[in-house]
């Protein structure tokens, strides 16, 4: 694989233009990531896993700056990859914090649920749209799984599940943002990717932010 090879024509920003700043908005906005990641680290002390959570949203800020670019396919997996692995322990933390499984369970839940996000929408052939946002579609199940368990569970649960709630909903806005932004660009020709980037910054704030009160003495990451 050619990793300086260019990845151009996604965004109605960049076009088929290889240059730098071919898409301003799209490389600002992600801005949003690295204030949110600052943020939760700083509210985050003493708190071990949600400070390297934190710090991935930070990440994710540079690597997806990096893309919108360098526009290459190092960048892009510089972009994408930070976003996998926060899913991953994201979810990972949410079991033991939010539903209170072991470490063992927690982590076999993360691994059944990274394995379906990856490979369920190939299994089922879904289309190349589909395939695209796969990782992301997953990510809103599993806040939709999560907030409808915590609903039904009662007590304090029940006002954490509809956070959660709020936050799939507004992640789920922010998905549409990110999927139509190549089907405007003639209306609209910076797109609306930035837009996402935007959303998802408050989200991922949104989703660490929950997790602050819910600490537990038993969680594997000690102060």
């Amino acid at each position: 694989m050619e990793w300086n090879a260019p990845v151009l024509g996604i965004y109605c920003e960049r076009g088929g233009d290889p240059s730098l700043w071919a898409e301003p908005f799209n490389a600002v906005s992600n801005v949003g990531f690295l204030i949110a990641g600052a943020i939760l680290f700083s509210r985050a002390k003493g708190d071990v896993a949600a400070r390297a959570l934190s710090a991935i949203v930070f990440v994710i800020g540079i690597g997806s700056f990096l893309f919108h670019t360098l526009a290459t396919r190092a960048a892009m997996v510089a972009d994408v990859l930070p976003i996998q692995i926060f899913i991953a322990a994201y979810f990972f933390v949410a079991m033991r914090r939010l539903i209170g499984l072991s470490v063992l369970s927690a982590a076999a839940a993360m691994i059944a649920f990274v394995a379906v996000v990856g490979i369920g929408p190939r299994l089922v052939d879904a289309p190349q749209p589909l395939l695209s946002i796969g990782g992301y579609i997953g990510g809103l199940a599993g806040m939709v799984g999560l907030a409808l368990w915590l609903g039904l569970s009662g007590g304090e649960n029940s006002r954490t599940g509809g956070k959660m709630a709020a936050i799939a909903g507004l992640f789920a806005v922010a998905l549409a943002f990110r999927t139509i932004d190549g089907r405007i660009c003639e209306l609209f020709p910076i797109g609306c990717h930035f837009v996402w980037h935007l959303l998802n910054a408050v989200v991922l704030y949104a989703l660490v932010a929950l997790l602050l009160p819910q600490r537990r003495e038993t969680d594997p990451f000690p102060a």
